[in-house]
């Protein structure tokens, strides 16, 4: 159990030993790690791995069944009050009010909190700028990532010290999920502790420490240069003119370590250092492959991601 006298002043964010079960499913099994204040921390898994439960613990929605948590020093159970009055969340669903007009919806959330626009506009300002000319809209009618602009503001009208962002780029376009890291970054030097969830691998290295997470357990936390250094055997990049086999092939293979289908490649590992690139295309035109291309390839965080799961 985390003490709260103990508690580091550096330390945003604390969970030790926290489940979570909905019936006989396990969403969280003994989550343990801390967010440093002003760091952007990434929550990184797929679709039914425990992100979203995670949140809702940290932002006092529901109750753990088992270990603690303290957020910006208290208690998720006990200070609940104090907890929603110093956090913003963005859920990864949208989720203001759809009839209300951007202006409207904003002025509601700063209501909610006991403050206005005026007050905290210089917090929001590079990010409201952008949908003002908009303000008189109604956010139902709002593109994808004008709604999350707005959503992201009003998570922030209020000043608090740790925002939580649930799957925040999920299904918006790649020009809008670029600036919304953009902005996430000049929210991180303004001292604000953000902790953020995502599916997509590639949103991993913009994070300064990440988890991955799968079935409700955490694989791995670090930064996300010191994970990929952890990777284990050479990758290869490899293809033919017979892609599935080549994919059972592979994994029927004793040398293979694990291997994957990406894009119109397959990513392997081979347990021998000894294979050279020549060695691997030999052994795959062996079986019957043509037109076979093997080059070694820089491992991504999806690739210790699956490699992870399947340790």
């Amino acid at each position: 159990m985390i003490n709260k006298e103990d508690n580091n002043p550096n330390i945003a964010i604390r969970c030790e030993s926290v489940n979570k079960k909905y019936g006989k499913i396990e969403a969280l099994k003994d989550i343990s790690f801390s967010v440093k204040r002003g760091e952007i921390f990434g929550i990184i898994g797929p679709d039914g791995a425990g992100k979203t439960t995670l949140f809702r613990i940290l932002t006092t929605l529901i109750l753990a069944n088992r270990g603690t948590a303290l957020v910006d020093g208290f208690d998720v159970v006990n200070d609940y009050k104090e907890i929603r009055k110093r956090v913003g969340y963005m859920p990864g669903r949208f989720s203001l009010y759809q009839d209300l007009t951007v202006e409207e919806n904003l002025n509601f959330f700063a209501t909610v909190f006991n403050t206005t626009i005026e007050e905290n506009y210089e917090l929001v300002k590079d990010i409201y700028q952008q949908i003002e000319p908009f303000k008189k809209r109604r956010a139902g009618k709002l593109s994808g990532g004008m709604k999350q602009k707005l959503a992201l503001s009003c998570a922030l009208i209020h000043k608090p010290s740790v925002l939580f962002l649930d799957e925040p780029t999920t299904g918006v376009d790649p020009v809008s999920r670029k600036e919304f890291w953009g902005m996430l970054k000049k929210l991180k030097d303004q001292g604000i502790t953000i902790l953020v969830s995502t599916p997509y691998m590639d949103e991993a290295s913009l994070c300064d420490r990440i988890a991955l997470i799968q079935n409700g357990q955490f694989l791995k936390i670090d930064t996300p240069k010191e994970i990929i250094s952890q990777y284990k055997n050479k990758l290869w990049a490899v293809q033919s003119d017979m892609m599935y086999k080549l994919l059972n092939d592979l994994r029927a293979n004793k040398l293979t370590s694990n291997c994957f289908a990406f894009g119109d490649k397959h990513h392997v590992s081979i347990d021998d250092e000894h294979i050279t690139m020549e060695n691997l295309k030999e052994i795959i035109e062996e079986l019957g492959h043509k037109n076979v291309t093997v080059r070694e390839i820089e491992p991504t965080i999806e690739d210790c991601f699956m490699q992870l799961s399947q340790s």
